[in-house]
């Protein structure tokens, strides 16, 4: 607990100087901007002179006229000044800034308490399934088949709460232990396959279309597998193929699902061409 004090104090006085420089750069670049402006103005009234662009006359004029508008700007613009005890101010200011921080942390913090360990916050979690999100889930469910490698539902849960927290790659190495033990599980053929097509983008390459194509085989009412597979056939022009498939999903679904709508578009659109 002393050194996170120490280092702290270390950081709260290295913030403190890390804004001072930032004002002194501040201030040194705002007195620097009005001469390099002067001076690239008089520079190019030279240049053209030089070309030949501008007589004695003319140059002489522009440079009159130039100098009269950098004056009368020095005489608009607020010098920025740093004051003998603005650093002192600034200082002020980062170690109120940092008592308060610190006063907040004591009134609403608990000073000393130690890091809760990995373990059992999973502890906690596995008491309380109904509420948890996907990626605790996925931790009370990893620990279970640690213990019980064997456990074919813990497998299973497993890839599904992966799949829900944004982890196919994870999702289709548990479904695949889980098909190792039971190779007769048709959903898990088919959420195999629905991982390994998250997992490569939305599209349905040779080893998701085997997985789905296992997954008809023992049952072919797998509505999952049966969509994706007529989206691999689309991708084919295998149109027989894709009418085959997909005729059972739309049947299965409401007239006024939003997805059975989309599907028979797709069908029209697909005979249309054809």
């Amino acid at each position: 607990m002393t050194i996170f004090w120490i280092l702290t104090a270390l950081l709260t006085a290295l913030a403190g100087l890390l804004i001072l420089a930032g004002a002194r750069r501040g201030a040194d670049a705002g007195e620097a901007v009005t001469t390099l402006t002067a001076g690239a103005e008089l520079d190019e009234l030279d240049r053209l002179k030089g070309r030949g662009l501008l007589d004695d006359a003319g140059w002489t004029a522009a440079r009159a006229e130039a100098g009269r508008r950098i004056l009368a700007a020095e005489r608009e613009a607020v010098p920025v000044r740093a004051g003998s005890q603005d650093r002192f101010w600034v200082l002020a200011g980062v170690a109120a800034t940092a008592a308060g921080a610190l006063g907040l942390y004591a009134s609403f913090g608990t000073i000393g308490l130690s890091d809760q360990a990995y373990e059992r916050r999973v502890d906690e979690w596995a008491t309380q399934l109904d509420t948890l999100e996907a990626p605790q889930i996925a931790a009370v469910a990893a620990r279970v088949v640690r213990e019980r490698p064997t456990d074919h539902q813990a497998l299973v849960m497993l890839g599904a709460s992966r799949f829900e927290a944004g982890d196919p790659i994870g999702a289709a190495s548990a479904f695949r232990r889980a098909l190792a033990l039971q190779p007769d599980d048709a959903q898990s053929w088919s959420r195999l396959g629905e991982s390994l097509v998250r997992a490569n983008q939305g599209k349905v390459d040779g080893d998701a279309e085997a997985a789905f194509v296992q997954a008809l085989r023992r049952d072919p009412g797998q509505l999952g597998a049966r969509y994706f597979l007529g989206q691999a056939a689309m991708s084919r022009g295998d149109w027989a193929a894709v009418r085959t498939l997909w005729g059972p999903v739309i049947a299965a679904l409401d007239p006024a699902d939003p997805r059975r709508i989309g599907l028979e578009a797709r069908l029209a659109a697909m005979e249309a061409a054809t």
